[in-house]
């Protein structure tokens, strides 16, 4: 008998379709020599401290660090039932065939079983990029050998046991540290999550030291032939900041009012380029995220949670935790039933339709570019997105946007500059004249009415030549302030993970953290943003995310290398050795375990200063009870919305 492991149930039954595995069994479909069983995200995890010794029930310094000499899985209790049916029928099966998501966590959810059941038989992997029933036809046609996939297994298991190790050790140290100190909450340490924290810490302390500068600007509105376009004053670099701003008010005062008394600009020197604009790739999570925040409003888990719904439910669109925006050449074959699926289900789209090549090929479509997995776009199901509404329409019409947009021709603009000399003070005037909209006609406000486009096009200068006339027709002095920097946004922080690398001075982890997307996953980012707000370290004001008290106190007194990005890189690297087979797993663990005692034993004497409530470690029960070390829960949305409360007695909390 074959059997496909599947990741969660709604993935079981659409390849036990097509399979035509129609009965249902105890914990699986069946069919002609086919079974379809499936997990429900992670059935083991990784086990407490207390599980290798009863001693580490009670939190206490003398038993740090906890590294355990042979790592233990259990299996989790609320899906003990379904453990149980995976474990009878790999008992039974003469193939195994590996159906979970085609990433690094999703091999380690079907791998970790296998080792747990001591599985030796054949296997091999279904590496599924849509759940649509032609995309999965396609996958079975062509299943890639077990041995392929195997090293993501290593490389899963390995961030796992360091993430375990940091998570367990550096919190409960900080969390008895703060309690020496009267602090009686948990302090979740992490090795992804203290860096985020840290990006907000910083960005708030920057915003509260910021200190506003005077600056002033003039806009002169000048007629040409009778038709008006503003112009813009150019202060003398000596009158100027950095960014070009001028910082002497009484020069400002006097070149408005010579401009005034001039009556007159003289246009001196006239330059148009011809501007033609790519269409932008189709969405990766990131970016899909950061677009959903501040277009839509959407934090990073909810955008999440809709776009898997769009995938899993719905079937609309591909996978959608990829951090690659590319796509393989092969899927361009397939845009003319996309395109057609989606002109069936919306008829607003027949005006782009005389606009659209199915034979186009943007620079999306590049196979060196695409990684484990490929954009997210429509499927040829996609003639379902016609009973979307809501959010879920929302979200889908960018990802189809991103998509049309390929198939259409570059933006086109004449960007005109304009350098006026007005009473020997320089003016320019810039204008923008569209001539092919492109792929911006794909963009949704376009297909919208004009009203609802959030800014106004840049204006279009009227005809002009090199030695006219202009006249003045009002000249205005704006005295202006710098701002302080934004607080992020989720959208923001989203982004500002992915290009940590800026923070970074060594040139060697620069390019690496380049190479690997930042901190975090596509997968992992929005419940590692949840967890930090549901812990009480991040507060929502609106959209903007504030530091708490307790998150200024932890930054300053955990160890450097804990809180910088650059060591995730170091770690990235090893990972990367790990799974290309340069360094055992067992040896990479074991560089860890070293590293963390030192930090232990380095920090065991710090003294804290912790101000503010305590911060909750969850919901009643141990925040890390039932999760994946260092991944958010792959099978249900997380919820705003923490409290903080008292510590128990024996405080577990939560690693990412």
């Amino acid at each position: 008998m074959q059997l496909f492991l599947c990741e969660k149930p709604s993935q079981a039954k659409d390849i036990a379709k097509v399979l035509g595995a129609s009965r249902r069994g105890d914990g699986c479909w069946l069919g002609t020599n086919v079974t379809v069983t499936w997990c429900i995200g992670h059935l083991l995890e990784t086990a407490p401290p207390d599980a290798y010794d009863a001693r580490y029930k009670r939190w206490s310094l003398a038993d740090l660090p906890i590294v355990p000499e042979r790592w233990k899985m259990l299996v989790k209790s609320k899906t003990a039932s379904q453990f149980k049916a995976v474990k009878r029928l790999l008992g039974e099966c003469t193939e195994l065939v590996i159906a979970t998501d085609a990433d690094r966590e999703g091999e380690m959810i079907a791998r970790e079983i296998l080792d747990h059941c001591r599985y030796r038989g054949p296997i091999r992997r279904l590496w599924l990029s849509a759940l649509d029933d032609a995309s999965i036809r396609k996958a079975l046609k062509a299943p890639k050998p077990g041995s392929e996939t195997f090293p993501l297994y290593h490389a899963a298991l390995g961030r796992s046991r360091a993430d375990w190790l940091i998570g367990m050790n550096m919190s409960r140290l900080f969390t008895l540290l703060g309690r020496q100190s009267g602090y009686q909450g948990v302090l979740s340490v992490g090795r992804v999550q203290t860096p985020t924290l840290r990006l907000v810490v910083d960005r708030d302390r920057s915003i509260a030291a910021f200190v506003p500068v005077p600056f002033w600007a003039i806009d002169v509105q000048l007629l040409a032939d009778g038709i008006p376009f503003t112009a813009q004053w150019r202060a003398p670099e000596d009158a100027c900041d950095e960014q070009g701003r001028c910082l002497r008010p009484e020069l400002a005062r006097a070149v408005a009012e010579a401009m005034r008394r001039a009556g007159s600009a003289r246009l001196v020197e006239l330059n148009t380029e011809r501007v033609r604009e790519a269409a932008p790739l189709p969405f990766d999570l990131g970016t899909l995220q950061e677009v959903c925040s501040k277009k839509l409003g959407l934090g990073a888990q909810e955008t999440l949670d809709i776009a898997q719904a769009l995938y899993e439910t719905h079937k609309v669109i591909t996978y959608p935790r990829s951090d690659c925006g590319y796509l393989p050449l092969s899927q361009h074959a397939e845009a003319p039933a996309i395109l057609a699926a989606l002109a069936a289900a919306d008829p607003a789209l027949a005006t782009l339709a005389p606009h659209l090549d199915a034979r186009r090929r943007s620079r999306a479509w590049n196979d060196a570019r695409v990684s484990a997995h490929h954009g997210i776009i429509p499927t040829a199901a996609a003639q379902a997105s016609s009973r979307l509404a809501g959010k879920e329409r929302a979200v889908f019409s960018l990802i189809r946007a991103r998509y049309l947009a390929q198939f259409l021709a570059n933006h086109e603009y004449d960007r005109t500059q304009a350098d006026c000399d007005c009473a020997g003070n320089a003016l320019r005037a810039v204008g923008k004249r569209i001539v092919e909209p492109g792929w911006r006609r794909a963009l949704p406000e376009a297909l919208a009415p004009a009203k609802g486009r959030e800014a106004a096009e840049p204006q279009a200068l009227p005809a002009l030549r090199e030695g006219q006339d202009c006249a003045v027709r009002e000249v205005t002095l704006k005295d202006l302030h710098t701002q302080p920097p934004k607080p992020f946004t989720e959208g923001d922080l989203i982004k500002a993970m992915k290009n940590v690398a800026k923070l970074v001075e060594d040139p060697r982890l620069k390019q690496k953290l380049k190479d690997t997307t930042g901190i975090g996953t596509e997968a992992t980012r929005a419940g590692i943003i949840q967890g930090l707000l549901d812990r009480g370290y991040l507060t929502k004001q609106g959209k903007a995310l504030a530091a708490t008290p307790a998150a200024f106190g932890l930054i300053d007194a955990v160890p450097r290398p804990i809180a910088d990005p650059g060591t995730t890189a170091i770690w990235e690297q090893a990972l990367d050795m790990v799974q290309s087979g340069e360094m055992p797993l067992e040896e990479f663990v074991a560089k860890q375990s070293a590293w963390m005692s030192k930090l232990v034993e380095r920090c065991a004497g710090l003294r804290l200063t912790i101000s503010g409530p305590p911060v909750a470690p969850g919901r009643g029960k141990p925040a890390w009870k039932g999760k994946r070390t260092g991944a958010p829960s792959k099978t249900a949305p997380r919820k705003a919305g923490g409290t903080a409360t008292r510590r128990s007695a024996s405080p577990r909390p939560k690693q990412t």
